[in-house]
């Protein structure tokens, strides 16, 4: 795996052997780590570039880490999530740090698995704005399109997404075209079933001045406005019959005609249609093209809903999220309640990403405070958030241990209560899983494992 390619984290850190340490460990997992020696290097390095994670320790040769971060947050600085190395005697200032909006906090000496599985948690939700680097998700089937669409854009110029309303389906679209056109062609999209059937085709090939009553100059259209990018046709199930006509024409001579015009224009344009309706199924009641179907069924994407790829929903909340402290740099920066992104994972999200993009705006609108928690998320008409915990506790230790139980008995849900199988995902002891549920209050059925 290329550097650039990984994701970057930033360590503070004046010890030799801790430091050379780290950078073993995240370069074997995959992390690109930048180590600073000292506060004023780190300062440095957090104005020049982005990390999806710092991990600092608390004393520093030049400075208290604890004072570095409150520091950059009086600036106004759009921080990413801080995990703060600390010593047994030290952890009362860690915790001071969390309430000012530090992520996490990590006694020494520590378990590597532990750290990692730490950096895991706190650096997923990053996303590369390089011109270069996007993602669609953490899911496999998000990743598989991901890894997709630089090749389909390469040699495709005709591409069928399909997906239920609110997956995504135009922002692929978009990274589509920015991989093929980059900035030297059009984005123009087109929603079919918002343009009124007497005007789809004024709108679609544009008009001359004259053409009909109300023509007051010449327009061009959307085929038009396309040429040497991409045209997408959004809702393509909503075309009315006589247009799939003209647009099959179009796509087999590419050429159009103006209204009130003789002579014909030659487009050049990639197409990206979309449609949440099966247009197979339309095709054999009669209600779409046999012909137009095949024509722009040549690859065809599907998005998954958001109850199909749970994995994304934790990403897309931490994305949104991030997005608006950018948009908001001089505001205190949001952090979601790690209890109440769980619970955000048993809502079925009818209506899929763009439910969640508006669901997070307004939690971050109406919070007075970084932490967003489920009250802020879920508005009166969406019911009431899934119960998968108790209310958090004003003690650190009780809402940390509530946090614990809420992961276990995810895991354990996730490997279908195989608790051999689940421990080893978390890199534990079968013995050590089931004292773990035992204490935190989980119903353990059989004896203890053997030692």
């Amino acid at each position: 795996m290329h550097t650039e390619n990984r994701v970057p984290i930033c360590l503070i850190e004046d010890d030799a052997i801790m430091g050379e340490s780290l950078l073993q460990l995240c370069r074997l997992e995959g992390y690109e780590l930048v180590w600073c020696r000292s506060a004023v290097e780190a300062q440095h390095a957090l104005h020049t570039r982005r990390f999806a994670l710092i991990i600092s320790d608390i004393r520093l040769p030049d400075a208290d880490g604890g004072d570095l971060f409150l520091s950059l947050r009086r600036e106004g600085a759009v921080l990413p999530p801080f995990l703060f190395m600390t010593a047994y005697g030290a952890i009362d200032r860690a915790v001071e740090l969390l309430k000012a909006g530090a992520a996490d906090y990590i006694t020494k000496p520590f378990d590597a698995d532990v750290l990692i599985r730490k950096i895991r948690d706190l650096a997923h939700g990053y996303i590369d704005d390089s011109e270069e680097g996007f993602s669609l998700g953490v899911s496999p089937a998000m990743r598989r399109i991901t890894e997709e669409l630089p090749r389909l854009a390469k040699h495709v110029t005709t591409l069928l997404i399909t997906g239920d309303s609110g997956v995504g389906k135009e922002h692929v679209a978009r990274l589509f075209h920015r991989l093929a056109v980059g900035e030297t062609g059009e984005f123009v999209a087109v929603n079919c079933a918002a343009i009124p059937e007497t005007l789809i085709e004024a709108e679609l090939f544009g008009y001359e001045k004259g053409a009909f009553t109300g023509a007051a100059k010449t327009k061009r259209g959307y085929f038009e406005l396309a040429h040497g990018g991409t045209l997408f046709l959004d809702e393509i199930g909503e075309m009315p019959a006589a247009m799939q006509a003209k647009l099959l024409r179009v796509l087999q001579d590419r050429k159009i005609m103006r209204l009130g015009s003789e002579k014909p224009l030659s487009v050049d344009f990639r197409l990206i249609c979309a449609t949440h309706r099966d247009l197979k199924a339309m095709v054999d009641a009669g209600q779409f093209r046999e012909d137009l179907f095949y024509r722009i069924n040549v690859i065809q994407l599907r998005i998954p809903p958001l109850r199909e790829r749970p994995d994304d929903i934790r990403w897309l909340v931490r994305h949104f999220i991030a997005a608006f402290n950018r948009a908001h740099a001089h505001e205190m920066p949001k952090r979601i309640d790690p209890r109440t992104e769980q619970a955000l994972l048993h809502y079925a999200w009818p209506g899929n990403v763009r439910e969640l993009k508006h669901a997070v705006e307004r939690a971050c609108i109406l919070s007075p405070g970084a932490l967003l928690d489920a009250d802020a998320f879920f508005a009166e008409s969406m019911g009431a958030l899934p119960a998968v915990a108790p209310e958090v506790s004003a003690s650190l230790a009780d809402y940390l241990m509530a946090c614990e139980r809420d992961y276990l008995l995810m895991m354990l849900e996730r490997h279908h209560g195989h608790m051999t199988h689940t421990a080893q995902a978390l890199g534990i002891t079968r013995k050590t899983l089931w004292e773990k549920l035992k204490r935190l209050g989980v119903k353990v059925t059989g004896e203890a494992p053997p030692g």
